[in-house]
């Protein structure tokens, strides 16, 4: 038992150290703009670490002869759900529609830390022989109401989630949020294992009842401080790059000079001909091939041809079956943003998902298949 206890106070410690290399990472070393939903998200990562050091501190037998921070017990754990409900609705840029509850918890908070150190003061000048039962009794009731607080905004975050995605069709373009669920789902069980263990330590007062729920705190910090780190400014870089495509001609597909073979098309009658530059220039001038569920069925009803003879056209005039050529002038478009110094700051995979791939391993793929490089090797030889 005492060494299952140290191995996980040693995870316990492990995430702690990460938070704290996490918050000072995205403060002060990255180059990316800091914005609300960062702050927010630092303040979640920093605020469950700070719990878990107060934690491990108290499992590996850290104390003081001094009775006041002895009891002093920062409730640190209060600020969790409101920290990444204000997150999310930023994240989600709703925080003009949802309101935050940053300012109850701070409240809250502040009342609950007069609290304990009034029934501190009080046990220390008026109790016989420092009796901390009342502080004891204390703890339990500030627990339980702070648990119910953090369940009422999670329960919130649900509701943003999963039933409210009309408020935010604007990020759903760019994140499917699909990691926003599971970390909610991880949310609740570690919420759960917190309600577990306050009746747990209540009915038996081990506090090793608490060890499952420190387990879960640790694995969010990782959970959320890389996902949401990640996700958060690869949407903000999606948005720009898309922005740049749509307003910028410079970072269009020049027509009429694109890297195809047209050996056969001596051999085409001139009205084959006129239809393929009819598909090239819709293509490319609606930047259909932005779209990553373009199919050949959609384009050819978008054209008014028929499938047969649109996979027709475009296999002989292009030397491309339809998915190459579709990824070939993706390509040339990501290459037109790999190779100008404004996007240096920008991660591939944005440039790539913004080129109409719909994922990291596809994009690398048709990059290597067309230029002989990967994106990171094409990259160090621009910026």
């Amino acid at each position: 038992m005492d060494t299952i206890i140290k191995i996980i106070n040693f995870i316990l410690l492990a995430g702690v150290i990460q938070g704290f290399v996490f918050n000072i990472f995205t403060i002060h070393i990255t180059k990316k703009k800091v914005g609300w939903a960062v702050i927010y998200l630092n303040l979640t990562v920093l605020v469950l670490s700070l719990n878990n050091l107060q934690a491990w501190l108290i499992e590996v037998g850290f104390s003081t002869n001094n009775f006041f921070f002895k009891q002093l017990l920062v409730p640190w754990y209060m600020f969790i759900s409101p920290t990444f409900h204000a997150f999310l609705i930023h994240y989600l840029r709703i925080q003009k529609t949802i309101k935050s509850y940053i300012k109850p918890a701070i409240i809250i908070f502040i009342i609950e830390l007069i609290l304990r150190i009034g029934l501190i003061a009080y046990a220390y000048y008026f109790l016989a022989d420092l009796d901390d039962s009342i502080i004891k009794d204390y703890n339990i009731f500030e627990e339980i109401f702070n648990a119910i607080f953090n369940l009422f905004i999670f329960y919130k975050c649900l509701r943003i989630v999963f039933a409210k995605q009309h408020l935010y069709p604007f990020i759903l373009k760019y994140d499917d949020i699909g990691w926003l669920r599971i970390f909610l789902k991880l949310g609740g069980f570690v919420l759960f294992l917190w309600l577990v263990g306050i009746i747990g330590f209540n009915i038996s007062g081990e506090r090793i009842v608490y060890f499952p729920l420190k387990l879960g705190t640790s694995l969010l910090i990782y959970w959320i401080g890389y996902q949401g780190f990640y996700r958060y400014h690869n949407v903000n870089d999606r948005i720009s790059i898309r922005r740049s495509i749509s307003s910028n001609k410079a970072l269009k597909i020049n027509e009429g000079k694109l890297d195809m073979s047209l050996s056969g098309q001596n051999e085409l009658n001139s009205k084959h001909q006129k239809d393929f530059e009819k598909i090239d220039s819709y293509i490319i001038e609606k930047q259909s091939y932005l779209d990553p569920n373009l199919g050949l069925e959609e384009l050819a009803n978008q054209l008014d041809m028929s499938p047969t003879h649109l996979s027709k056209i475009i296999n002989t005039y292009s030397n491309y079956n339809f998915s190459d050529y579709i990824n070939s002038l993706r390509i040339q478009q990501a290459k037109k943003l790999l190779n100008d110094d404004s996007f240096c700051r920008y991660t591939i995979v944005s440039i790539g998902l913004e080129c109409g791939f719909n994922s990291k391993s596809t994009f690398y793929s048709a990059f290597k298949k067309f230029t002989s490089q990967t994106p990171s090797e094409y990259r160090e030889t621009t910026c």
